[in-house]
């Protein structure tokens, strides 16, 4: 198995480490799935990646129908509306990645394609948006992580992905863990980036603060149970995973989406731990508290509490 094209749909803070990388590899052909005025600028201006711009081919679903490799790098509100597109672009022998945050696009997405066409993946990467498109630090970012869910775990496709990676700009390794490996970031996303984005500081604030601490912990035990009852032993991940140093100023994907102005991905995380609590019997206030307060902060950037004193008074009891 080799792979000579690869789709990415979503181009934006995961899609563009991925264009970057491959953009070196000159023996394959790179498209971004895109439709409409999306593909209209696309075509237009590029991808603007750490000061540089890229040009990837733009295909409509069908263009990039069979194409050896699709890679899915969508915000999870995107996933829903994205289904059907990316059913168009799998052929029979698509490998599908999916570089999304949390724990459950995977499923999502077999569930139009079936499950035969996934590799499980995902992806550690600091990247932003600034005026003149993404940034990240190459030699500072982790890169994707990728493995079969079963043995045999050196697949002719985990061979193949491996060979496309090699010699290209994107870091990445192979794990025989890769659930365990999900769920360790899922963690990591849901202790550190939800607390954060509520106070509006930097990740500097956990080791600060006993109170933000406090927070988190009660997030991961909340989650932590959970993936006990799943069947997932975080412990395997917590030997093979490699962390990297952060600034005190970092301020994580869910922060940055309130920052902007944007609906975050709360429903993958603490809406998610919710579902999976109620179905396993396991109690999630710190969640559910959590995903409240993140909803209602998405509706004070979309206006809905902009007072300016005409309104019918409220009554406090």
């Amino acid at each position: 198995m080799k792979i000579q094209s690869v789709a990415i749909l979503g181009a934006g803070a995961v899609g563009s480490y991925i264009i970057w990388g491959l953009s070196k590899k000159d023996n394959i052909r790179l498209g971004v799935i895109a439709e409409g005025d999306r593909a209209r600028r696309l075509k237009e201006s590029g991808c603007a990646i750490n000061g540089a711009v890229y040009r990837p081919e733009v295909w409509t679903p069908q263009e990039a129908q069979g194409v050896d490799l699709l890679v899915v790098a969508l915000k999870y509100g995107s996933l829903p509306g994205a289904l059907e597109s990316i059913k168009t672009a799998v052929g029979s022998n698509t490998v599908v990645m999916s570089l999304m945050n949390g724990v459950d696009s995977e499923e999502l997405i077999a569930a139009q394609v079936g499950a035969e066409h996934l590799l499980y993946s995902f992806i550690k990467v600091a990247s932003h948006k600034e005026a003149d498109g993404y940034h990240f630090d190459p030699d500072a970012t982790l890169g994707v992580i990728y493995g079969e869910r079963f043995a045999p775990f050196e697949s002719e496709r985990v061979k193949a992905v491996r060979e496309l990676f090699t010699d290209s700009g994107v870091n990445f390794r192979v794990t025989e863990h890769i659930q365990e490996e999900m769920w360790s970031k899922f963690r990591l996303n849901v202790c550190n980036n939800l607390p954060q984005a509520i106070l509006g500081a930097g990740v500097g604030c956990y080791r600060d603060s006993v109170h933000m601490k406090a927070i988190s912990d009660g997030l991961r035990r909340e989650l932590e149970a959970i993936a006990t009852a799943r069947g997932i032993d975080l412990r395997i991940a917590d030997a093979v995973s490699h962390g990297c140093a952060v600034p005190a100023t970092a301020r994580y994907s869910t922060l940055q989406d309130l920052d902007a102005g944007r609906h975050t991905e709360i429903d993958m995380f603490s809406g998610a731990l919710m579902r999976m609590g109620k179905e396993l019997g396991i109690p999630t206030p710190y969640n559910e508290y959590t995903y409240h307060m993140i909803k209602a902060m998405e509706e004070k950037n979309d206006g809905l509490f902009d007072y300016d004193g005409t309104e019918e008074p409220t009554w406090a009891k």
